[in-house]
């Protein structure tokens, strides 16, 4: 089943201090997707329509998967993140997903509808 969080201000903050996500999010389950992006995006609603149709359907019903969600155009450090996701991650584009197995980045996206999703994390 999908789990959908969201960032924190802290977790975030430590991702830009040290490079990458910390043990806490790319951790926090077996299979764990990382979606980055700022409100404005008019992908973003439609990427939230999917994943609530899965939450409300119970899928994927043979796996769980995390979702850490960070909308980063509301926060105070939005330019320094902006800039950490486009230096670091190397990624200009929203929004941008990281998909993680067993702590492990495995791939990358940008906008992704559901099928492509769960692809992803199989």
């Amino acid at each position: 089943m999908l789990q959908r969080r969201q960032l924190s201000a802290t977790q975030a903050r430590s991702a830009i201090e040290n490079g990458d996500f910390g043990s806490d999010v790319i951790n926090a389950g077996a299979k764990v997707a990382l979606i980055l992006t700022q409100s404005w995006c008019p992908q973003w609603p439609a990427m939230q329509k999917w994943m609530r149709g899965l939450q409300k359907d119970g899928k994927p019903a043979d796996h769980d998967i995390i979702v850490f969600e960070f909308v980063y155009d509301g926060v105070e450090f939005a330019r320094e993140f902006t800039a950490f996701k486009e230096r670091v991650l190397g990624n200009s584009l929203i929004p941008y997903v990281r998909y993680y197995r067993d702590g492990v980045l495995v791939d990358e996206s940008n906008y992704i509808g559901s099928r492509g999703f769960l692809q992803k994390l199989s």
